[in-house]
């Protein structure tokens, strides 16, 4: 799939198309990608996402001095951001979109799964007080279901947010439908997008429990 590519006529999805993005994709599904190596990865991997997810950062015009002259450069023009992980995996994409965008608000979302409904709960919400004003980002490596990105951005519209982008590391297409379903105006940015899910819920070929290969937990 290329950068451009949609999947359904509603919300625009990003497979990032970049030698980078898939070489690094490449070593962190790697049975052998130790914790270290793993976190290190995921932390490029968003790195390169948040530079694709922010394209659409409007930019002003500044006079400034260089030390050979005077000229006219661009700025980004005052653009609030979020930066909402969900807990806990999404923590380790954090640092990535932050040496992109450093002034961003950081809030967090932790859900877990209920054992009976198999429906994610909500058991934590810390969130900038200005959402209506920022754009937000939120992460999540792994977009499988799509029932846990959905609840947190039923989160995000109700502290008033309205420009949300989906930042992952792997989507699996039940994934993106859910979310495209249930919240057709977010952007879904991605390293990349993988066949199916298994009867498990994970995705297939994937990479794995992304939460216990970035915390080194079983």
């Amino acid at each position: 799939m290329n950068d451009s590519a949609t999947i359904a006529t509603t919300g625009k999805v990003v497979e990032v198309d970049h030698p980078l993005v898939k070489h690094k994709l490449t070593l962190l599904r790697r049975v052998e990608c130790d914790t270290a190596q793993f976190r290190l990865l995921v932390e490029e991997l968003a790195n390169l996402l948040t530079y694709e997810a922010t394209k659409d950062l409007e930019t002003e015009d500044v006079e400034i001095d260089t030390p050979i002259t005077r000229m006219t450069g661009s700025s980004v023009s005052g653009k609030k951001v979020a930066v909402v992980p969900i807990l806990r995996a999404g923590l380790g994409m954090v640092d990535g979109v932050l040496r992109m965008v450093p002034v961003a608000r950081i809030g967090h979302i932790g859900l877990y799964r209920d054992e009976e409904t198999l429906e994610p709960v909500t058991y934590y919400e810390k969130l900038p007080d200005d959402m209506a004003q920022r754009d937000v980002l939120v992460l999540d490596p792994m977009l499988a279901t799509g029932g846990s990105v959905t609840v947190a951005v039923d989160a995000l519209k109700r502290a008033g947010a309205q420009r949300i982008k989906m930042l992952a590391i792997l989507a699996a297409p039940e994934g993106i439908a859910r979310l495209q379903a249930d919240h057709p105006d977010v952007d879904i940015y991605v390293a990349g997008i993988d066949e199916r899910l298994n009867e498990k819920g994970y995705i297939v070929p994937g990479l794995g429990d992304a939460g216990d290969r970035l915390f080194g937990t079983k």
